[in-house]
């Protein structure tokens, strides 16, 4: 990656083709849970030049910079169409300090009219007057991390918050005015039953959210959840559990009228999906700021160093904090084309296809893992029980 952080031609070329987001990762915990592995610190594990309260000045920085590197690459840089604001926990930063980092984007790019604002929240770091301040901010959407309404499930997950603290939570958020209230679950907790199951989701839908995410929990090495299992204090997931607990979800999140988008996501309306999400699986383009945030302009992709203090002296060197870059190829836009856009309802079209992966593609629909009324209209789109299989469908695609 240059120290400047120039694109390269091709994605200069591509710039303003497509819709245009930014990620700002806030990589602060109170507390590592036992079965994450994304790009998190707490005060214990921060070094030299990174603090929380330091770390609005440094995320300008790389506003500043990401300015400086779109002007360069085109006359006029897209406007922002979604801002997420992920962690990390994005919700222990002062609504003051949310709402100054989404003015430093709309003065260095402008955002468009009814842009989506995201942020994800721990139902124990935010309560009725912090939501009503962030959506005086500007925020517009809210993700809260419930994962389950069961109290050994989430002491199994090392979640802080007691059980109905996320719905309580999203009634404030309604009050407050927020456009979209999300809630996330995640279903194959060691120890969790079909009915523990079914109680979490019973309770979330009692929550009126206009949006569910419901994932499979997946044991990541070098995490804690991962040790255990290894020594074998706990069994890890099992897939044909995952698969029943897939399907109680669809049954239940689709009776109550949220219905499938993407395969872990379920929206009330086209209108409630997730649009910064969309951007990924569609192949759009955004800027993702911060340690670890990776990025994606025009078939180049890149991500920044890891480390909070390794982050801040990049930019306190006036240098870009990127790690690294790579340009896909092609052939490797197509495939990814094809990986992400399987995933969703809307499917993609058969024309995506090469030779070899279209006669992988018939195999699946003879196995009715296609919906064939709309092979016949030339797209390809997921039967459910296909969803079941979509990785392994994707790989034969690939």
């Amino acid at each position: 990656m240059p120290p400047d952080g120039a694109l390269p031609p091709s994605a200069a070329k591509h710039l303003g083709m497509a819709q245009f987001g930014i990620y700002v990762h806030i990589p602060f915990c109170r507390v590592r849970c036992g079965y994450c592995d994304f790009n998190t610190y707490t005060h214990a594990e921060l070094g030299g030049g990174a603090s929380q309260a330091s770390y609005p000045a440094t995320l300008a920085q790389e506003v500043a910079l990401a300015r400086r590197v779109l002007a360069a690459s085109a006359p006029g840089a897209p406007l922002v169409r979604t801002i997420f604001f992920g962690g990390g926990t994005p919700t222990l930063l002062p609504a003051g300090e949310i709402g100054g980092i989404i003015r430093s984007v709309e003065d260095a790019f402008g955002l468009l009219p009814g842009a989506e604002v995201t942020i994800e929240a721990n139902p124990e770091t935010v309560d009725q007057r912090s939501l009503a301040e962030l959506r005086a901010e500007g925020v517009t959407r809210v993700s809260f991390g419930m994962q389950s309404d069961v109290p050994h499930v989430l002491a199994a997950l090392d979640r802080q918050h007691r059980p109905g603290r996320p719905q309580q939570c999203a009634r404030w958020a309604r009050e407050a005015g927020f456009e979209h209230v999300s809630l996330d679950l995640i279903y194959g907790t060691p120890g969790e039953s079909d009915d523990d199951w079914r109680r979490s989701l019973d309770a979330a839908l009692a929550a009126e959210p206009d949006h569910i995410s419901a994932y499979a929990l997946i044991v990541e090495e070098g995490t804690r959840l991962a040790a255990r299992v290894r020594r074998g204090e706990i069994a890890p997931p099992d897939d044909d559990v995952l698969a029943d607990r897939y399907l109680i979800a669809d049954d239940m999140l689709s009776a109550a009228g949220l219905h499938w988008y993407e395969i872990s996501n379920w929206a009330r309306s086209a209108q409630a999906r997730c649009l910064h999400n969309m951007l990924y699986w569609t192949s759009g383009d955004w800027w993702g700021f911060g340690p670890g945030a990776h990025s994606h302009i025009g078939g180049t992709r890149w991500w920044n160093v890891r480390h909070p203090s390794a982050y801040a002296a990049r930019l306190a060197a006036g240098e870009s904090p990127a790690a690294a870059r790579e340009i896909l190829s092609p052939d490797e836009q197509a495939m990814e084309q094809v990986m992400l856009g399987l995933r969703l309802a809307d499917g993609l079209p058969l024309a995506a296809l090469s030779g070899p992966a279209k006669a992988a593609a018939e195999r699946s629909l003879a196995r009715g893992h296609l919906d064939d009324s709309r092979w016949q209209a030339g797209q390809l789109a997921l039967t459910r029980g296909g969803r079941l299989l979509a990785d392994a469908i994707i790989r034969d695609l690939t």
